[in-house]
């Protein structure tokens, strides 16, 4: 049996080759950790990519702060100190293919409206007595549903005031209604009836006056071609009164109100009684040239629209007759015949 022994400097020999290898394993182990550190960074570059920009910096660190949509979060991404939290997500929750479907989806209810006494900020109970799922309510259910809409109609209207301007406001709505004026005009007799209120000038004179008043302001302001007596025919109250009412509400508001232009009743008149657009284009060039010679200063717009309407007929040689037009401007007959005599004038003097 052979025995096998070992000196000093073989010993130290194997105690060296052992502590080598315990070297390289460890420097093997920091390249593997130094490779994942770089995927890891490379990894952390990619989802910084997909993320969005940088906001600001983090106070702690002055590192670059990333916010996560999907999370709602703002956090730093060198020491992960979290800045914000449980953000609002202002963007839609549903998903829409085409501007129509975009247009029917909405968070929110119908917009503000002066024509409301209450802006259209309060809600209010419908009138269908149905359920949730579309079934008729039993006959219980309908009283008392009937109850609560009364109940309700009373305690939107909590002083005399906001009734006032509840009844008003519907009577607008009326009117503009009958006389198919645009949303604009309306929105703005609201307006001006708010005002009035505001300043007091309702005491002593009648609402439904007042409201008048107030759409025919409205109409003028927008250049809406409608005389005052169309005002009166929808009107509650008589012509008189709304004529008071409407001074009283220009002069005490300040309210810009431009003197009317003849020509932009020619359009309406043109289209009722249906003559050419030649006969039109005559009677816009005959008030042109009044206008020029200041003919039409101190003359009623209507008039001066219903001569020059009938003049450009009667040249054009269109079986329209003073009657015809009487009907359709409500203008009478001498009024048109006296126009038309100054418009075919004071075109003469020019062509001269």
């Amino acid at each position: 049996m052979t025995q096998t022994t070992f000196s000093r400097e073989d010993q130290y020999v194997a105690e060296s080759d052992a502590t080598s290898e315990h070297v390289a394993e460890s420097d093997a182990t920091s390249e593997h950790v130094g490779e994942s550190d770089a995927a890891s960074e490379h990894v952390g570059e990619s989802d910084a990519t997909s993320e969005p920009s940088v906001e600001r910096s983090c106070p702690e660190c002055s590192g670059s702060v990333l916010r996560d949509e999907e999370r709602g979060e703002a956090a730093c991404r060198d020491c992960g100190l979290v800045l914000d939290e449980d953000a609002i997500d202002r963007g839609p929750e549903w998903r829409s293919f085409d501007g129509e479907d975009r247009n029917g989806k909405s968070r929110v209810g119908a917009p503000t409206t002066e024509l409301m006494h209450d802006r259209g900020l309060s809600t209010n109970i419908g009138w269908r007595d149905e359920d949730a799922y579309g079934e008729r309510l039993s006959s219980r259910k309908r009283n008392r549903m009937r109850r609560l809409r009364t109940w309700d109609e009373r305690f939107r209207a909590k002083d005399a005031r906001e009734r006032n301007l509840k009844q008003a406001l519907g009577e607008i709505s009326r009117m503009a209604s009958a006389l198919d004026l645009a949303e604009p005009v309306r929105e703005t007799a609201g307006v001006v009836y708010r005002r009035a209120v505001e300043e007091d000038l309702l005491p002593g004179r009648s609402i439904e006056g007042m409201a008048t008043a107030a759409l025919y302001a409205a109409a003028r302001q927008h250049g809406a071609p409608r005389r005052v007596t169309e005002f009166g025919d929808v009107s509650r109250v008589e012509q008189t009164r709304v004529d008071r009412a409407y001074r009283y509400l220009s002069r005490e508001l300040g309210l810009a109100i431009e003197p009317e232009d003849p020509a932009n009743y020619l359009p309406q008149f043109a289209s009722s009684l249906d003559v050419s657009d030649e006969a039109e284009r005559l009677a816009r060039d005959l008030l042109r040239v009044a206008k020029d010679h200041n003919r039409h200063s101190g003359k009623s717009p209507a008039g001066l629209a219903a001569a020059a309407i009938y003049a450009g007929s009667k040249l054009t040689n269109q079986g329209v007759t003073q009657g015809d037009v009487s009907d359709v401007s409500d203008v009478s007959r001498v009024t048109i015949r006296d126009r038309y005599q100054e418009l075919l004038d004071v075109y003469a003097e020019r062509d001269g």
